[in-house]
């Protein structure tokens, strides 16, 4: 399976969230920080182990990131 991350870099730190997961959002004063929030984070809702996810960067802008998070779902 594979899922979007948005991290937005804004006044007061970085935001993350991945779309697909309704309330799966968090904030950080640096970026690596958020990245691994929202990683546990999306873990917890999957409900699988934040080992078992992969990050890759997609795109990006000076002010916003795509990852992609590539897991599989099933044991």
């Amino acid at each position: 399976m594979v899922l979007d991350l948005i991290v937005k870099f804004t006044n007061d730190g970085y935001t993350a969230e991945v779309p697909s997961i309704t309330g799966c959002e968090c904030w950080a004063h640096d970026e690596d920080t958020v990245i691994n929030k929202i990683l546990e984070l999306s873990a917890f809702y999957l409900n699988i182990d934040v080992k078992k996810i992969k990050i890759d960067k997609a795109m990006g802008t000076k002010h916003k990131q795509i990852f992609k998070l590539v897991f599989n779902k099933s044991n």
